[in-house]
């Protein structure tokens, strides 16, 4: 089965970098390093020393893996640390945070030959792949040149689980790879079983996401945007790693946000930086005022919307936000992470589709932190009736920070488990 999958692979490869090629128009990144993608690149340097390679695909992997990668980096200071993304924000989040305490390069693409050549040139002795990241070729080299291989942060939606299910000889062979997988939930790793994972290899240590640090500087930093975005202590609400489709319902509950609440700012941030053109477009020729954050110049009176055009600062602008609605959720896309905005007592809004973070979204409605809306044509009103309530987006917000503080941990359980693969047990 793997080597139709491979073959399949080659024959696809031209069109895969004709892709990458066309989203170079309006992300240039795309088509450099793309000798990385084929496993090509110099390699690291103390090849003496087996490495520990961690693979995320993109800034939201980065940024839940960062505490855990500082405690290997803390922990292990002798053992090189290889890190890889698939996606060019995802490099540049890798480069701003750890900057060459890493050696970083981008994930090979799935074919024997890549996958060879990386692993020929990292020689890593455990692998540990973020969240559900599985690639038969990946998992097939790695684990026969002797690297133990760790699912960390593991999650299975009920929808990828119907997935890999359809191909069901191809997904066993891959979670026979697997030493240990480390799940956010028990629903995970049920799911999991299901699919053919033997239970000896399960654990569930919970989601890393919730050991998120809001340093001091941060703090400081976050106040100051605050002061600078909010004039007059207008309530600035943010619309954060929206998709196309969701730009358009934000759009249209801020007009009906503004006609009771004419000073409120909103803040923009699309998912992806190729598409910051044309939010812009969208919100300018719905009459709006807009300025954009990478001018680095603050909101004045008659400006109605900040567009969130920079990258890795999504974090920051959730410190300084009156209500988050949480993009990916008003779309069938499964949402993306809630807990940064509870982790600042911020209220929480969402669409009707967080499959993607099922557990985490049940937890924070459960304590009151987060609304999920079954409808979204609801959403213009439920911003108003927040902006009209302080005391419930306070109470909401302490909900979502103690939802926080009690679910911490899972990356200490994580670097638990890296050890014991490490020593062979």
């Amino acid at each position: 089965m793997r080597l139709l999958y491979s073959a399949l692979f080659y024959c696809l490869l031209p069109f895969i970098v004709l892709r990458m090629l066309w989203r170079s128009r309006g992300a240039p990144d795309y088509r450099r390093r793309l000798g990385e993608r084929f496993g090509l690149f110099s390699p690291r340097v103390g090849l003496d020393q087996p490495a520990i390679w961690v693979h995320a695909v993109s800034v939201g992997e980065i940024l839940a893996a960062v505490a855990l990668i500082e405690q290997l980096l803390r922990e292990l200071p002798g053992r090189p640390l290889v890190v890889t993304t698939t996606t060019p924000t995802g490099s540049d989040r890798v480069r701003a945070l750890f900057g060459e305490r890493v050696f970083h390069v981008y994930a090979p693409w799935d074919t024997p030959g890549a996958v060879r050549r990386f692993l020929r040139r990292t020689r890593p002795q455990l692998l540990l792949l973020m969240e559900t990241e599985l690639w038969p070729n990946m998992l097939h080299y790695s684990h026969a040149g002797g690297c133990r291989i760790l699912l960390a942060n593991a999650r299975m939606s009920g929808r990828s689980a119907r997935g890999y299910a359809r191909v069901e000889k191809l997904t066993r062979a891959m979670l026979g790879k697997l030493d240990t997988v480390a799940c956010q939930s028990a629903a995970d790793a049920d799911r999991f079983v299901e699919l053919g994972l033997a239970p000896r290899a399960l654990q569930v240590t919970g989601s890393i996401k919730f050991d998120i640090e809001l340093a001091s500087e941060l703090r400081e930093r976050a106040q100051l945007l605050r002061a600078g975005l909010a004039m007059r202590l207008r309530p600035v609400v943010l619309a954060a790693s929206t998709h196309r489709g969701e730009e358009e319902q934000i759009l249209a509950a801020f007009a009906l946000l503004r006609q009771q609440f004419s000073d409120c700012l909103l803040v923009l941030v699309p998912r992806h930086p190729e598409r910051f053109e044309e939010v812009n477009s969208l919100c300018a020729s719905a009459g709006w005022q807009v300025v954009r954050r990478s001018a680095g110049i603050n909101p004045q009176a008659e400006d109605d919307i900040v567009l969130g055009d920079t990258v890795g600062e999504l974090l920051l602008l959730y410190g300084a936000a009156t209500v988050a609605v949480v993009g990916g959720s008003l779309v069938d896309h499964g949402g993306h992470n809630v807990l940064e905005p509870a982790a600042w007592g911020v209220p929480v809004v969402t669409g009707p589709h967080m499959e993607n973070f099922t557990a985490i979204a049940d937890s924070l409605v459960a304590a009151g932190a987060m609304i999920r809306l079954d409808d979204t044509a609801r959403l213009g009103a439920c911003l108003v009736e927040l902006l009209g309530q302080p005391e419930r987006c306070r109470q909401m917000g302490s909900a979502g920070r103690q939802v926080v503080a009690d679910n911490r941990g899972a990356s200490q359980r994580l670097l638990a488990l890296v050890q014991d693969l490490l020593v062979g047990r």
